[in-house]
């Protein structure tokens, strides 16, 4: 106890110099801290993004996207071909339509065409202005209709959260004039659950209202897709089909097989391409992190290593006399871990202070730097700093937005920063003070 008491008063023997070296080094296991966390956070972030998008393939017919582009839409013989290829463990279908209040359907559109939607009309063509011999007329949006064959797939619907409010969902594998409605559609048009409107010269009942979130899909509605395919004249027609593969590792081998099967008929696209365009970014980061942790905990140990080299040098004399006491090699080394072990406490309560107060704003530099790079390098990646530390990157084709990249400090970051501690106190000190303690007490007596 006496010689660990000692070593800690050592600590504090010259003033100066003790806050000097606890500020270096706090400076050190700050940076330490925050690329740890750094670290924890943007591998966190990485699996949560692989395990959200993924193993899905995208199969859409060639020049088509939406109701934008040309070209033809594939068929079920098409892709009954694609669900019989290796490691295509289930498939779903989904055909886009789209219904003209007052022609096609007795609803009413819960969008009003805004100057965007009469931009847009009047660019395809169809003049809502008088001139040219047309007459004046008021745009009218369409209504939207989608038609699946699994209503669990979000990636089929475009609709990231299915919520039914009211009602129930329909048996999607079955031809039923049933519909899910959503909230405004239903809302403009006085329907709930159990009610009825006119579309395709027919009726079809209200299974269940949902909300998307969404105001454009709510102003839409959903019905089993062999429903929309006979009522639109659409027979075995699909504008977009989602495969999922039974691994994520087969990806690759299943999207050149698909590719291969229908040619120029589609134009296809994995998530795992859309996973590894959200992820460099992230991977850039983690790299970065990685690399100055270690930085970082080398420069501490270099720290705390020469300053203990400098304090046993001034102390030779002091040494021999411990030794002449009888003071074992153990011993002195063990007083000096104690004085370098106190250092670095101090060192260590005031870095993990500034590493939580900087922690964000650093992380949130690193991803901005790192977004804005791969953006230049046409990775598709704009990114906005969001207050409190906490940062936002939108990137095209995967959900539009991977959300809030914010350090979270928990007991297991402290844990790590404490053993982070001992270790460079130990390394630090260990090495010069048994050296120094190796030398004879005569020497030194006749030296001084």
């Amino acid at each position: 106890m006496g010689i660990v008491s000692r070593g800690v008063r050592n600590a504090f023997r010259n003033v100066i110099r003790t806050g000097s070296i606890v500020f270096i080094l706090a400076i050190s296991i700050s940076m330490a801290l925050v690329m740890l966390l750094a670290l924890k956070t943007v591998q966190s972030k990485i699996d949560s993004v692989k395990s959200s998008v993924g193993n899905t393939i995208t199969v859409a017919p060639a020049g088509v996207q939406g109701f934008n582009g040309g070209g033809d839409l594939l068929t079920a013989t098409d892709l009954s071909a694609v669900g019989a290829l290796p490691h295509v463990s289930k498939m779903t279908e989904a055909l886009s339509d789209r219904l003209t209040p007052g022609t096609d359907t007795n609803l009413q559109a819960s969008l009003t065409p805004g100057s965007f939607g009469n931009r847009q009309q009047k660019r395809s063509g169809f003049g809502v202005e008088g001139g040219g011999g047309r007459a004046l007329r008021t745009f009218t949006m369409p209504i939207m209709v989608t038609g699946v064959n699994d209503l669990s797939v979000a990636q089929a619907l475009n609709i990231n959260n299915l919520k039914i409010t009211s009602g129930a969902a329909f048996d999607a594998t079955k031809d039923t004039n049933s519909a899910l409605v959503g909230t405004d559609l239903a809302a403009k048009n006085n329907l709930k659950a159990g009610s009825a409107f006119r579309g395709y010269g027919t009726n079809i009942t209200v299974a269940g209202i949902y909300d998307s979130g969404n105001r454009f899909l709510n102003s839409s509605f959903v019905m089993p897709i062999s429903t929309l395919q006979r009522l639109s004249n659409q027979a075995g027609q699909v504008s977009k089909a989602i495969v999922q593969v039974d691994s994520i590792d087969n990806l690759t081998s299943a999207k050149d097989a698909i590719t291969t099967k229908l040619g120029s008929k589609a134009d296809i696209t994995t998530s795992q391409e859309k996973t590894d365009q959200v992820v460099q970014p992230l991977e850039n980061i983690k790299t970065i992190s990685f690399y100055s942790l270690i930085g970082s905990l080398i420069a501490g140990s270099v720290i705390i290593f020469l300053t203990m080299l400098m304090i046993v040098r001034e102390r030779r004399k002091e040494i021999g006399v411990l030794k002449a006491i009888g003071a074992s090699n153990i011993k002195i080394t063990l007083q000096f871990v104690a004085e370098s072990l106190s250092l670095t406490a101090m060192a260590g309560v005031l870095g993990v202070a500034c590493g939580f107060v900087i922690a964000n704003p650093i992380l949130s530099a690193l991803v901005t730097s790192s977004a804005s790079s791969q953006g230049q390098q046409g990775g598709g990646a704009t990114y906005q700093t969001v207050h409190g530390g906490g940062m936002m990157i939108r990137f095209a084709g995967v959900g539009n937005t991977l959300r809030d990249i914010h350090a979270v400090v928990g007991y297991d970051i402290l844990l790590y920063g404490a053993l982070a501690v001992i270790v460079i106190a130990v390394v630090g000190s260990a090495i010069p003070a048994f050296l120094i303690s190796k030398v004879r007490p005569a020497e030194v007596m006749r030296n001084d």
